[in-house]
């Protein structure tokens, strides 16, 4: 079977900056606008997710997320995943958990669902009003995103 060929990226980092550690995914996706990427790659800070997302994540052949989660781990450890359908998520706990869920089920419904790479950075918990990261999450901005960047070159590579 021959592979689809990728050429439009997005980026699509999760999170309200407003809320500490909570905001980590728009704050990676501003460390990624920063950088030199290849054609074909874009870049979002997509708040707290939603429907108002949908169009713009059902035009990608490729979305990566990077967002927060709540899942008992070391604040800072993260992990990449692919998950399928919202329900293979892990729980967030957050305030956007739903919207973005509820998006996610609707693309697969529409049956306009892109490849979906999931970076889910773990979190201690989320605060009321904080503006800013924690030590450990504010270190792992450049980690996370020269990660992120690789797997971008590598998809393109492996789509030629």
């Amino acid at each position: 079977m021959k592979r689809k060929k990728i050429s439009d990226i997005l980026i699509l980092g999760i999170g309200n900056v407003l809320m500490g550690d909570e905001g980590i995914g728009a704050f990676i996706a501003q460390f990624l606008e920063k950088q030199n990427l290849p054609p074909g790659v874009t870049v979002l800070d997509g708040g707290t997710g939603g429907f108002h997302l949908l169009e713009t994540f059902q035009n990608a052949d490729c979305v990566i997320l990077i967002d927060a989660t709540i899942n008992g781990q070391p604040p800072a450890s993260w992990e990449r995943l692919q998950p399928k359908y919202s329900s293979d998520y892990p729980p967030t706990l957050t305030a956007h958990d739903i919207g973005l869920k509820d998006m996610l089920d609707a693309a697969q419904l529409l049956g306009k669902m892109p490849k979906v790479v999931l970076y889910a950075i773990s979190i201690a918990s989320i605060n009321s009003v904080k503006f800013g990261l924690s030590p450990e999450l504010e270190a792992i901005i450049p980690v996370i995103g020269n990660e992120i960047l690789n797997e971008v070159h590598d998809l393109l590579d492996a789509s030629v």
